[in-house]
């Protein structure tokens, strides 16, 4: 599948951080992870930093899947608003899973560090903006929720958003609790960390085959190489559908662009000391910043039929994103540097998909489902490593296969 149009706006600026060579030789390991995107990296570090023996392959070269199209944003909040995820699961379990959001956003900080990834990792506030009027009696019963789970939020009503800045909502919610990064560049520098520690890392080497054996599987690539290992890792993303018995999910093709940078960093307007900023339309609208003061601007999701289709939208999105843009902040200069088309999968409760399947042996799966794909894939990274390590984790049933039954 074709997951991302040309000209994404990561790979631009940073280039091409390292390489990694295609597998030319039979081996065999503890773990292969199939993907190297942000989730096959992140279970990488975790898995080779628990002392396993990690082979990682890509088809592609490392990051240029949708990893190279993700805008960055982190956010604890999922898909689905607690007080709705409250009723379909319980205001326990629903609680549970927006505290492992949030607490996977400062874990990120610290592989982030720990890594010595310098991937532009930033702190900042998310201001979560009632997208119409009749939004916000749905907000302030989120707010309700958030503040009866512990979580820390703030309700700003329409005078203090005037006040603030140029938006011309009438409510939101104020999370302390947010971050940005640049989640490409985090990718290699995940990949480069856990290849210092014994990691094989392959890209350009698509597997073609797979095969149960006695206790583990063996992959074989296109270059008729095969990859022996006891575990199986699947961190492909969308692309997940060849190895699962049955389809999860639906795929969406979402839209973003970036500007040039603002000049003297004046982003008169934006509130919050430029926060993140996102509203409870379906599909919502979402911007942030950057440090090298550029300002981006995503959403205006479609259903997705097929790459070709996604990508001849790009113009009419991101000519409606640039309006909006200026609608919203209009003393901000937004010139655009470049515009792309990605496609990303949903799940019906908004939650990732993490875990073994029940009908595929000796494998598990890294499927971050959902707007806030990197956090999911830092929950992966710690369910998955737990497990093969024999530690077991309190919350792998809740994003498991299991309630998809």
């Amino acid at each position: 599948m074709d997951l991302l149009s040309s000209r994404p706006f990561w790979p631009l600026r940073d280039g091409l951080p390292a390489t990694f060579p295609p597998l030319d030789a039979d081996i065999e390991g503890d773990v292969a992870i199939i993907g190297g995107g942000i989730s096959g990296a992140m279970i990488a570090w975790y898995l080779t930093e628990a002392g396993l023996d990690v082979i990682v392959l890509d088809r592609r070269e490392v990051a240029h899947g949708s990893t190279a199209g993700n805008t960055g944003l982190l956010l604890y909040e999922l898909d689905e608003m607690l007080q709705r995820l409250s009723r379909r699961f319980g205001r326990a379990p629903a609680e549970r899973a927006y505290r492992r959001c949030h607490a996977a956003i400062r874990a990120v900080e610290r592989l982030a560090r720990n890594a010595r990834c310098d991937c532009g990792f930033a702190r900042r506030s998310s201001l979560y903006l009632a997208a119409g009027a009749a939004h916000v009696p749905r907000l302030e019963r989120e707010f309700a929720a958030r503040r009866a789970a512990g979580l820390d939020v703030a309700w700003w009503p329409r005078q203090r958003i005037r006040a603030e800045s140029t938006l011309p909502h009438r409510a939101a919610i104020l999370s302390p609790d947010a971050a940005q990064l640049d989640a490409y560049l985090l990718t290699y520098g995940l990949l480069i960390a856990a290849h210092e520690r014994g990691a094989r890392v392959h890209d350009r080497t698509g597997v073609t085959r797979r095969r149960r054996r006695r206790g583990g599987v063996d992959l074989f690539t296109e270059r008729r190489r095969r990859v022996r290992a006891r575990q199986l890792v699947v961190a492909t993303g969308y692309e997940a559908g060849e190895f699962l018995p049955e389809p999860i999910g639906a795929l969406h093709s979402t839209f973003a662009v970036i500007s040039e940078p603002i000049p003297g960093g004046d982003f008169a307007g934006w509130p919050a000391n430029r926060a993140l900023l996102w509203d409870t339309g379906d599909p919502y609208l979402y911007l942030r910043t950057t440090s090298d003061d550029r300002a981006i601007i995503g959403g205006y999701d479609e259903p997705f039929s097929n790459a070709a289709a996604r990508d001849r939208l790009l113009p009419r999105k991101s000519a409606a994103l640039q309006r909006r843009f200026r609608q919203l902040l209009p003393r901000i200069p937004f010139e655009p540097a470049t515009a792309w088309a990605g496609t990303f999968g949903v799940t019906a409760d908004g939650l990732p998909v993490i875990g073994r399947h029940p009908n595929v042996p000796h494998t598990w799966f890294a499927l971050g489902f959902g707007g806030n794909g990197t956090t999911f894939s830092l929950i992966a990274a710690e369910i998955i490593r737990n497990a093969l390590v024999g530690e077991g984790d309190p919350d792998a049933e809740l994003f498991g296969f299991e309630r998809l039954g």
